[in-house]
């Protein structure tokens, strides 16, 4: 059952109030949007059109094109549109929706990101037994698996916050429905709802951030003690570096934001951080995947 109060609608403040950058800013993000599209659509559809990349590693890497792409429509699309309009409101249903598919896709590209990391400590440390460990089965079962547990993830968050109370002001201090901004906008307690964000956004997280520190660091106690050239432990290793430049910008930012308590003198900064992860991030994967 939906919230039942007098709010019907919440009033996005977006990234800024001062009405002579919101044109600018629109194209900039615009820009970024049509690249994101452009690079992550690119890599998906020459790892589906190309039989010579029907591997795991392209696999999982066409997995995250796909979620980056949805990632960045949940946000981006509104946003634009509130630059341009005076009226910047977002339903009740909406704002709910946005922050179940903003959750969903943000767990699920988490845990994939800790998939591609054991999929290169097998290839590095399992080379003679990769395509046995790596099978296609084991692969789609391993996507599948992180979708519907992103789902259900954020589903606990949509559920939880449409059952809050909000009967004060409807004015999100935010570009898009987050769980902190409408917290701090409801009414009665929120004990709950903060520590399923704590604890299982927080557990998702760290867990996913965890696991691919442990395969990475698997990885650097094999080619330690199994490998004595200098230039075939490079190029191991250059082989993860685009996955773990990738693993620090998407986890970086996002830790920094859930992990500290919301409060008013942060809402500039958590924008900023989560620009970084909404927005920017999308656009450079496939620009680091390609180089």
């Amino acid at each position: 059952m939906l919230n039942q109060t007098s709010v019907t609608e919440f009033l996005l403040l977006g990234v800024t109030d001062i009405q002579v950058l919101q044109p600018v800013l629109f194209v900039v993000f615009l820009a970024t949007y049509i690249v994101s599209l452009a690079g992550n659509g690119a890599i998906l559809m020459v790892v589906i059109s190309d039989s010579r990349l029907h591997s795991p590693t392209y696999f999982f890497l066409g997995n995250l094109s796909c979620l980056d792409i949805c990632y960045s429509t949940v946000t981006l699309p509104k946003m634009l549109g509130n630059f341009l309009s005076t009226h910047k409101t977002i339903s009740f249903l909406g704002c709910i929706s946005q922050l179940h598919f903003f959750h969903f896709l943000g767990s699920t590209e988490s845990m994939l990101l800790a998939v591609m990391g054991f999929d290169r400590f097998v290839a590095i440390c399992k080379p003679l037994h990769y395509t046995l460990i790596m099978n296609h089965q084991v692969c789609i079962q391993m996507a599948v698996a992180v979708w519907i547990i992103g789902f259900f993830h954020a589903l606990l968050h949509s559920v939880m916050t449409s059952h809050l109370n909000f009967c004060g002001s409807n004015h999100i201090h935010h570009f898009f429905c987050d769980v902190k901004p409408l917290l701090e906008l409801a009414c009665g307690t929120v004990k709950l709802n903060v520590w399923l964000l704590n604890t299982v956004t927080g557990t998702t997280a760290m867990g996913s951030f965890f696991l691919t520190f442990l395969s990475y660091f698997c990885i650097i106690i094999y080619l330690f003690f199994k490998t004595h050239s200098c230039s075939m432990l490079h190029k191991a290793l250059s082989t993860c570096a685009s996955h773990s430049l990738v693993v620090v910008l998407f986890f970086v930012p996002g830790v920094f934001v859930y992990i500290h308590p919301a409060s008013s003198s942060s809402v500039d900064q958590d924008q900023i951080i989560a620009i970084m992860y909404s927005v920017v991030t999308p656009v450079l994967n496939p620009l680091i995947y390609i180089l």
